[in-house]
């Protein structure tokens, strides 16, 4: 047999657990855990994915995925002997992040809704949901919408990025899960190649906020905004995906190339022009400010000691 300090070779390394088998650990564990909590919570839930997404719906299902995400990521915090936060949520100024998250993402979907809707290839028209119905499902789709933000950042850009850092460097881990997170997306009802794309840069943009603050908490605000702003405030699809209950009502017209379709306006080529936008703003503010706390990583991995 191999001397023991040989089989603990290939498991740990000099700052503790392989960044290999934590990010298949991780995956392991979330995978059986929302597989099982699916199966758990199926009978609670009655939706055709090609019809619109019931806002008690889209709770559970968000909450199905964001509770195994969760308990993965505190198993791997224990074994990595470090706090259950220390993947993207700590760090000073939390709550003014999450805050400014908010406001641009919000602003960054009422821009591209505009744009949209000023050359002629989105139409807006009132819902018909009364003043209560109204105020019950942004509150309901405020809450889903957060719990998607939570779920989707903790997944795509909490451990699995940190990790990836300290094994093959921030930006090739940002790029591989940016992809992963597009990938994901696939089989959503209505999805389109520009959308797609979209996905994966706005997972970029993420990644980039991530990059200057060393936090998940700008992203998870934008996130939840965005979605919220295209799904109840303006009534577009998302993603592919329709919410039932919905402020305004939006209908794509003309090309699909330019209207995004069926997959919402993050469908649309305008939705490139927005990201870069968002970027180059983030650079500017942020570049000249901070430096990040990921500088020694950027394209190679991150070397630190092992947490005690």
């Amino acid at each position: 047999m191999p001397p023991r300090r040989d089989l603990q070779w290939v498991f740990l390394g000099p700052q503790g657990l392989r960044a290999g088998w934590g990010i298949l650990l991780f995956a392991a564990i979330w995978f059986v855990l929302s597989i099982g909590a699916q199966w758990v919570l199926r009978p609670l839930v009655h939706w055709n994915p090609n019809a619109a997404v019931p806002p008690a719906t889209g709770c559970i299902v968000e909450l199905a995925q964001f509770i195994p995400a969760v308990i993965a990521t505190w198993l791997l915090s224990i074994i990595e002997r470090r706090p259950l936060l220390a993947y993207g949520f700590q760090g000073r100024a939390r709550l003014l992040r999450f805050v400014f998250g908010l406001a641009w993402g919000f602003a960054a979907i009422s821009g591209l809704v505009l744009a949209l809707w000023k050359t002629g290839h989105l139409v807006l028209g009132r819902g018909s949901l009364g003043a209560g119905a109204a105020l019950e499902d942004a509150a309901v789709w405020g809450v889903v919408f957060l719990l998607a933000g939570f779920f989707e950042e903790s997944l795509f850009r909490g451990y699995v990025q940190f990790t990836l850092t300290r094994g093959i460097g921030f930006w090739w881990g940002a790029l591989l899960f940016a992809s992963m997170f597009g990938f994901m997306h696939r089989t959503n009802p209505g999805e389109s190649p520009v959308g797609l794309a979209s996905v994966v840069g706005v997972g970029l943009v993420f990644c980039l906020s991530l990059w200057y603050t060393g936090s998940l908490w700008w992203a998870v605000g934008f996130h939840a905004a965005w979605d919220w702003g295209q799904s109840y405030f303006y009534g577009t699809a998302d993603s592919g995906m329709v919410a039932q209950g919905h402020l305004l009502q939006g209908h794509p017209v003309g090309s699909i190339l330019w209207s995004g379709g069926t997959t919402g306006p993050e469908g649309s080529v305008l939705v490139i022009v927005a990201l870069l936008l968002m970027a180059l703003a983030m650079v500017l503010w942020w570049g000249r400010r901070v430096r990040s706390p990921f500088a020694g990583a950027a394209w190679k991995p991150l070397r630190q000691t092992r947490a005690q």
